[in-house]
């Protein structure tokens, strides 16, 4: 399965990233509790970990010091990702969406919406929303974010390490 790719340019407000968002769409088909334990065990299989359960922020917010996962297993929701001028996205259960630092993501509204998220290596994350006093720091941790060894989703072999390592 080959993910769906987004990029997204600084809106100047945003910083968004040069490494595209990967999306998975219906790559599992578990459901619910069961769904959010598999993802768990996914991601820290393939070194994603520090995970949580919850939703996403109705505000644009971005995190500049780590790359996120986010696995949907229950409901569904329209996200928006990359800022304002960015690209909404319906997500539904079975869904994994694969966010490079910078880039800003916000719920625009869901129904019974749940994700697992987690982070390359249990990084902790900092929140941005895309102040004027955020940056040139964020910039410069952006910069500094390694590529994972291993996709959430894929492990070793594709994912990330195919779309992202070609770029940086």
């Amino acid at each position: 399965m080959e993910p769906q790719l987004l990029y997204f340019q600084d809106d100047g407000n945003i910083p968004n990233s040069k490494l595209p968002v990967l999306i998975y769409k219906g790559c599992f088909s578990t459901k619910g509790e069961p769904g959010a334990k598999w993802l768990e065990e996914r991601f820290a299989e393939n070194n994603w970990k520090n995970s949580w359960r919850n939703g996403v922020f109705d505000y644009h917010h971005y995190h500049s010091n780590t790359h996120e996962v986010l696995g949907v297993y229950i409901g569904k929701a329209l996200l928006q990702l990359g800022g304002e001028k960015g690209e909404k996205l319906e997500v539904s259960a079975g869904d994994v969406i694969v966010i490079p630092a910078g880039v800003a993501h916000k719920n625009l509204g869901s129904e019974d919406f749940a994700v697992v998220g987690a982070y390359p290596e249990g990084r902790s994350h900092d929140m941005n929303t895309g102040e004027d006093s955020e940056r040139p720091q964020t910039d410069k941790n952006i910069t500094a974010v390694p590529i994972p060894e291993y996709d959430p989703v894929k492990g070793k072999e594709g994912g990330l390490n195919k779309f992202w390592n070609s770029i940086k």
